[in-house]
């Protein structure tokens, strides 16, 4: 188990590799619900809360994780996302697009995210008033011609901050439900 406190006076920059499995990014903090080479912190991401310190990532990475989250847990598990990350910290997130052949290949797979998903998230964008969950900023959500959907979202600080920024929303211009 990673001793915070220490972790936290030695380094100026937290990064974690949510659900790396044995394929942590070097200089990051593995954290996967097995333990397997290169997992520094064992958490099931479906499990809350986790056992990692308020406000203190500074760039997070979820790649080919987000599908595998069971649908009822999305809003807890980027609320939690919310929670560990400090004030202006990234999450970013790779998945593969939802009516993608990466989507329904793997059988343990839920249901895949497409570009109107992480708007629910930015309070720039009209779907956010459904949930109300903990505000972040998109920043990139594109879908890639590899069948992958790339979301970059910064941790904001309420809804003050979504309203100082009303000019940075990256809801899909095709997408009716956002503001801009």
């Amino acid at each position: 188990m990673i001793d915070f406190k220490k972790l936290l006076k030695e380094k100026a920059r937290i990064q974690m590799d949510f659900g790396c499995g044995p394929n942590c990014q070097e200089g990051w903090i593995g954290i996967d619900r097995r333990k397997l080479p290169n997992v520094d912190i064992i958490q099931d991401l479906q499990d809350f809360p986790w056992k990692i310190p308020s406000n203190c990532c500074h760039l997070g990475l979820l790649s080919h994780v987000y599908e595998h989250i069971e649908p009822k847990h999305r809003l807890s598990l980027m609320n939690e996302f919310w929670r560990v990350m400090k004030l202006g910290g990234q999450l970013m997130i790779a998945s593969p697009y939802a009516t993608s052949m990466g989507a329904f290949q793997d059988p343990t797979h839920y249901t895949c995210p497409n570009e109107a998903s992480f708007t629910y998230f930015d309070p720039n964008c009209e779907l956010y008033n459904v949930y109300k969950p903990k505000p972040w900023r998109l920043i990139r959500n594109e879908y890639q011609v590899n069948g992958s959907l790339n979301v970059i979202l910064v941790k904001i600080d309420r809804i003050k901050d979504a309203k100082d920024n009303k000019d940075t929303c990256s809801c899909s211009k095709k997408n009716k439900d956002c503001k801009k």
